[in-house]
């Protein structure tokens, strides 16, 4: 076999295997080669093995020194296109503010909003090019980035026009999904604006193939289950995917909307009750938790435990935020995920590979075997459990996309 790289001097390659997501107790299942070497053609893995093992001729050999290696994290789910900050809303919130009072006195993310929406593309574009950089020193390989301050649908199409810049310029892959996220604040306005949304935001998205799929906030002070349902109709109709965020403070009907309508993933799930994790652990539908929001916000965490026990597919994802989580690590979201989801080691390594890659229709990354992207990292250590065990430095020694290492 020939090849144009050969990665050798591999202490652990740990992966993953197969493309479908891994559900339940399933997720502790991973492959970990001791002494392996990999190899790559094309920007794909074409073997992966013991390195004793391997007969073929490489055009490249890099030795990463005895480095455990596994798969590139994917994040589910990121706000990484904002302008504006929070600041005063951290402030008001450590002073005993709750995010709903925040957000009914007009601040949260309709500051977020107004700010955004005053942006340009260009503006917008260079304010998340750090972030996705952070998120890619962290061991990201592919980002998904939702619109959603934008609100008017003129404001949400320029937020995806900068996401599409973003993933023309970025070294790390980038998936674009349509959010819908508040409502007007006149209850009057509120079929109204959906109208909009079906009729220009997801038909110009569709038709530009800015986004992959569209995601509803299905709150309490969001939208509700009607509303998301009517946005979802319309989302299937113009073949885009859907998603959602449900459960975050209230369980307002939002899982079982989303599993009847066979969403990619539903996200948040802080509220989750016994019934919704039922439903999660019986259905295809990827239930996506966010540790840095519980941490930043100090709610409830999602019960990443109980829902992998009741045989769910779990994922998890930075949520990448300027109110409610700015977390900028990839890696810190697993490791947060272990001590505050309850995940053990291996099913946080499958949450944030195999599973991420599911949670966004993605079948050809998240696993090192052949055939697959390759898109990998060389941890900064010789056993992989380091990547979900360091707190306040970064476990990733390098990051590969498609055969190429990302250059700092």
């Amino acid at each position: 076999m020939k090849s144009d790289l050969l990665i050798t001097g591999v202490s652990q390659l740990v992966t993953a295997v197969g493309a479908e997501a891994k559900r339940g107790l399933a997720m502790r299942e991973v492959k970990v080669l001791e002494q392996a070497a990999m190899a790559v053609s094309d920007g794909r893995v074409v073997w992966v093995g013991k390195a004793s093992e391997w007969r073929g001729d490489a055009a490249v050999t890099v030795d990463v020194g005895g480095a455990a290696v596994v798969p590139g994290l994917i994040d589910p789910h990121t706000h990484a296109v904002w302008a504006g900050d929070r600041l005063a809303d951290f402030e008001a919130r450590t002073a005993g503010a709750t995010y709903e009072e925040i957000l009914a006195a007009g601040g949260g993310i309709r500051s977020t909003v107004r700010a955004t929406a005053a942006a340009s593309v260009k503006e917008l574009v260079e304010l998340a090019k750090p972030r996705i950089e952070a998120l890619v020193r962290s061991g990201a390989t592919t980002i998904e980035v939702k619109s959603g301050y934008g609100f008017e649908p003129a404001a949400e199409i320029a937020m995806l026009e900068a996401i599409e810049v973003l993933t023309a310029d970025a070294q790390a892959r980038i998936l674009a999904t349509l959010l819908i996220h508040i409502p007007p604040v006149d209850v009057a306005e509120r079929r109204g604006y959906v109208e909009r949304v079906c009729t220009e935001s997801i038909p110009q998205a569709a038709a530009r193939g800015l986004a992959a799929a569209v995601d509803v906030f299905v709150e309490r002070e969001a939208w509700h289950v009607g509303e998301a349902e009517q946005i979802f109709l319309c989302a299937k109709q113009h073949g885009l995917a859907v998603k959602l965020h449900s459960d975050q403070f209230h369980r307002v009907g939002g899982v079982a909307l989303g599993v009847r309508f066979g969403a990619l993933s539903i996200d948040h799930l802080e509220a989750a009750g016994d019934e919704e994790i039922a439903l999660l652990g019986a259905s295809r539908t990827v239930a996506t938790v966010l540790p840095g929001v519980s941490l930043h916000l100090g709610i409830p965490v999602a019960a990443g435990r109980k829902l992998i026990d009741a045989g769910a597919a779990v994922a998890v994802g930075t949520d990448l935020n300027p109110g409610s989580s700015p977390l900028f690590s990839s890696a810190a979201a697993l490791a947060l995920a272990v001590r505050m989801n309850g995940l053990t080691a291996q099913e946080a390594l499958v949450a944030g590979t195999v599973n991420a890659a599911c949670a966004l229709g993605l079948s050809d990354r998240g696993r090192l075997e052949a055939g697959c992207l390759a898109d990998f990292l060389v941890l900064d250590a010789r056993d992989w459990r380091e990547l979900v065990y360091v707190l306040g430095a970064n476990p990733v020694r390098e990051v590969w996309v498609g055969g190429r290492k990302v250059e700092a």
